[in-house]
């Protein structure tokens, strides 16, 4: 189970592109901690270097500042490289439709300039983050591959179009790309801050803090919240995958569903949080977000049988450990 016991040839060098964010900073980490060589590449524009200060000292470790809308850099970036997990991108569906240009450049132009530099350099196994996001307004739980809706953000649209590009790169270039469709993923080093700010760290902080946290709609609306140690193994098994499946896309979750509103009294309950009454706090409630998906549950058959994906950390183990996490580092 995990990744734990996965094997690469000795001395493999991984490019984990947006390596100082929330995802990349766990990537690198995990890879240091199996013995191999990590390239973290990042513009600091979403990710901290605070994410990767702690592994500057650990024998292996590079840091290029950097950024992907750049040619040249994702060119020197990928020289000597084994394996990419290219997870630099912007997310937020809100921000997405406030600033569509930049999510097009970004998102879709710098992975491209990376899937590129990969091609050009002979890297092996080029793996990339894509979204839940791209089901739109497919109704039918749970969300299967090859079964897609109508896409409701520019954000969504990055994460289709980078889908459709690496389907190129491995049908005309012999590239071996494989997106994987992350279900929200949470867990350790998730920036709590920001009005973007993912709804597990937000709430989390907010709690701690002594706020009273905001649920946008009604908070019915369910999500298969993902903990990051799945993340890690997906993307490894994934640089180990057969060529059969490249050029593909993965749904990558655990496969379950939680309700907003079951999750923040959850957290309200474990952090033994009252109101002045000495009653269990309420949240507020506010308008719901434009562009998000009501219900999100994945399917995740696909990535078992063709990267033997097998997650073992379910919610209940991951958010009592992203509590802990928090509760130490706010």
């Amino acid at each position: 189970m995990g990744y734990s016991n996965l094997k690469f040839p000795e001395n493999s060098l991984f490019l984990v592109t947006g390596g100082a964010g929330f995802i990349g900073s766990n990537l690198c980490e995990a890879i240091l901690d199996l013995g191999y060589r990590v390239r973290c590449l990042d513009d600091l524009s979403t990710g901290k270097q605070e994410n990767v200060d702690m592994f500057s000292n650990r024998p292996g470790y590079e840091f290029i500042k950097g950024d992907i809308k750049n040619l040249d850099v994702c060119m020197k970036a990928c020289e000597g490289v084994d394996y990419v997990l290219n997870q630099a991108a912007w997310g937020s569906v809100p921000r997405s439709i406030e600033m569509p240009l930049f999510y097009c450049a970004n998102n879709i132009m710098g992975t491209l300039n990376m899937m590129e530099a990969a091609r050009q350099n002979g890297v092996k196994k080029f793996v990339y983050a894509s979204s839940s996001s791209v089901y739109g307004d497919e109704p039918n739980l749970p969300k299967t591959e090859g079964r897609e809706g109508n896409l409701l953000s520019p954000y969504a649209v990055s994460k289709r179009a980078d889908e459709e590009w690496a389907k190129q790169y491995t049908k005309h270039y012999g590239l071996d790309t494989y997106g994987l469709r992350y279900f929200n993923v949470f867990g350790r080093r998730q920036d709590p801050n920001g009005a973007y700010a993912a709804v597990i760290p937000k709430f989390l902080r907010q709690l701690l803090h002594g706020e009273i946290p905001t649920i946008n709609g009604d908070g019915k609306q369910s999500r298969d919240f993902t903990y990051i140690e799945n993340v890690i193994e997906a993307n490894l098994k994934a640089c180990l995958a057969e060529s059969e499946a490249a050029g593909q896309a993965f749904n990558i979750a655990y496969g379950g569903r939680e309700y907003l509103l079951d999750i923040y009294y959850g957290l309200v309950d474990a952090l033994g949080i009252k109101d002045e009454n000495g009653n269990r706090l309420e949240p507020n409630f506010g308008p719901d977000r434009p562009g998000d998906i009501k219900h999100s549950n994945a399917d995740i058959s696909k990535a078992r049988k063709l990267l033997g994906y097998d997650p073992d950390w379910d919610f209940e183990r991951g958010i009592n450990a992203a509590i802990e996490w928090y509760k130490a580092n706010l």
